[in-house]
């Protein structure tokens, strides 16, 4: 067996109803002075108010951070860490979205480093000690409670991320209350973002691809492809949010330890350049990389095609593959989810300046199974367009 290494959060609880009873389970790793870091959204439709009263009700003081956008910025980054220097907080809590923990992730490692950000950028470069962090995800998609990664937007525009393992949380809270009222449009993008995060992750031509990553990576996709439409149709289903909060987290740990590749190098720009939401722009390219792949991950598709789609177990392997994207395609199409770049309102005279962007996240493009040039870049964003 080839040498790797697996690396995820220290603990995780899985528990509906858990935001109500925080202060047990997280009120000791948080100590007295919590920063929240979350988003305004959430915030208008009280989904903080739970977590917030059970912490207080305990004793502990709370200053809220509700200042994250999607595609969070450095200066929003900044301004978490001020709120929570201003205080003096003892730990830092993300809730919401990828946005929302990222943010929490890099707030909680500065608040407790004296290292400078720009020495902190790349794999395994962020140093040092970080605050007590505990992570509740809202949407089942980023898989960001268990992985050390952290991606922020540099001068407007440049997705450029932190990947260490100071930024994997002390505690993931997965809460299926808090994902009951997600929209069908979010529930449905961050659903696919997770499968895609399965998806690279098992075919990663990453050193590190392992086949404790490959198992996550599986069912994952079999937890996903199984409740993905009913948690978009019938939100109220506690089940089915339940098992796409746990296939995201799987997914999030499979691709934490064996990387993502192409699909996600080339959504950055989307969300960089034109703020298309990341699981949208996952979904929008998946299915077109993932055939231009098809001649160096055909025989690795058709291994996975039925675990989300059980009907391909009968499909004829020479064709499983294809017929997996093409499901995929169906799968998209019937989530109600945007088809092609032009329909988000990306104009075709900028795929040349996003294919060059792309070109910057080697990071990720060398975990694909195929090379990826930049004019390979370009004629995926045309056929997408």
């Amino acid at each position: 067996m080839t040498a790797f290494a697996f690396h995820t959060t220290r603990s995780i609880l899985v528990r509906s109803g858990a935001a109500a009873d925080l202060a047990r389970h997280a009120g000791p790793i948080l100590g007295p002075r919590v920063l929240l870091v979350t988003d305004p959204g959430l915030r208008r439709i009280g989904l903080d108010r739970t977590p917030v009263d059970a912490l207080q009700a305990a004793g502990h003081e709370v200053t809220i951070f509700d200042q994250v956008e999607p595609d969070p910025s450095v200066a929003t980054l900044d301004a978490a860490i001020a709120a929570g220097r201003a205080v003096g907080v003892s730990g830092v809590l993300g809730l919401g979205g990828g946005s929302s923990l990222d943010v929490a992730k890099v707030a909680a490692f500065r608040l407790g480093s004296d290292q400078p950000l720009d020495q902190a950028w790349g794999v395994g470069q962020a140093r040092g000690r970080r605050l007590p962090l505990v992570l509740m995800p809202t949407t089942a998609g980023t898989g960001s409670e268990v992985t050390p990664v952290a991606i922020l937007t540099v001068d407007g525009e440049e997705k450029r991320g932190i990947s260490s393992e100071i930024l994997l949380p002390d505690l993931a809270i997965l809460d299926a209350d808090l994902t009951l009222e997600l929209p069908p449009a979010i529930t449905s993008a961050t659903g696919i973002d997770a499968m895609v995060h399965a998806i690279e992750a098992y075919a990663s031509a990453s050193p590190n691809n392992n086949p404790m990553s490959r198992m996550l990576a599986r069912q994952a996709l079999r937890l996903l492809g199984g409740h993905i439409e009913t948690a978009v149709h019938r939100g109220h289903d506690r089940a089915a949010r339940e098992a796409m909060l746990l296939g995201a987290m799987l997914a999030g740990q499979a691709f934490a330890n064996s990387p993502v590749a192409a699909v996600h190098a080339l959504a950055y720009p989307m969300g960089g350049l034109f703020h298309i939401p990341h699981g949208l722009s996952n979904a929008l390219l998946l299915t077109h990389v993932l055939r231009f792949n098809l001649p160096a991950a055909a025989a690795t598709y058709a291994e996975i095609a039925a675990d989300p789609f059980p009907a391909l177990a009968g499909t004829d392997e020479p064709h499983r593959a294809k017929a997996f994207i093409t499901a995929l395609e169906d799968l998209i199409r019937r989530l109600g989810m945007p088809q092609r770049l032009r329909d988000v309102g990306i104009p075709h005279e900028a795929l040349p300046g996003m294919a060059a962007a792309a070109m910057k996240q080697q990071r990720l493009l060398v975990n694909n199974p195929r090379p990826v040039s930049e004019a390979d870049a370009l004629a995926i964003y045309r056929q997408a367009w």
